[in-house]
């Protein structure tokens, strides 16, 4: 953000989910979610207010709504998604407030600020980088690595909300959720 104290308007904490996770194909079920937060301090187990949250599938089927570029339903290609969906809400944001995208797959987030050339996944990969640079053409955005499953309330959020929609659950309401229940 503007300095290394600045806090950025928004914290975006995005996650992907593949139970199994083995011998995937383009059926296998995957699913992302981001969680966005006003407030968050960046340090400590995470504060603020959550102001929108989204999960979905990660969709395989060229020419289907929500389709990516996503070959098969895989752990990287939901992480790969949730950053997807997260530029894409950024981008349909009335304001120039700024943002930082923290994800605990340091795989995507290289391969979204285009930090590392894609050996796998090229389409989503492709459709990311251009997220990306459409997003940081219009406000300042930043990623950060914050680390699975370690208790942080935001990203055991967005844990939770793909997790569950992957297995076709409905996440508990904010008002019952507990920070670590899947």
């Amino acid at each position: 953000m503007a300095s290394e104290d600045a806090a950025p308007d928004w914290t975006i904490y995005v996650d992907g989910s593949c139970p199994g996770n083995r011998d995937v194909d383009a059926s296998t079920p995957a699913s992302w979610a981001f969680v966005v937060v006003e407030r968050d301090v960046l340090h400590g187990r995470g504060s603020g207010e959550v102001v929108h949250e989204e999960a979905g599938p990660v969709v395989t089927e060229a020419g289907a709504e929500g389709f990516l570029g996503a070959e098969v339903g895989s752990n990287n290609t939901a992480e790969l998604s949730a950053f997807a969906h997260a530029l894409r809400w950024l981008l349909m944001q009335d304001t120039m407030d700024t943002a930082l995208i923290r994800a605990d797959s340091i795989y995507a987030g290289n391969l979204a600020d285009g930090s590392w050339k894609p050996k796998a996944n090229r389409a989503l990969v492709q459709r990311v980088q251009e997220l990306w640079r459409e997003v940081k053409a219009q406000r300042e955005v930043e990623w950060d690595h914050v680390r699975a499953h370690r208790g942080h309330r935001w990203n055991e959020r967005a844990d939770h909300l793909a997790g569950r929609h992957a297995l076709g659950e409905a996440p508990d309401p904010m008002s019952f959720w507990r920070s670590g229940r899947r």
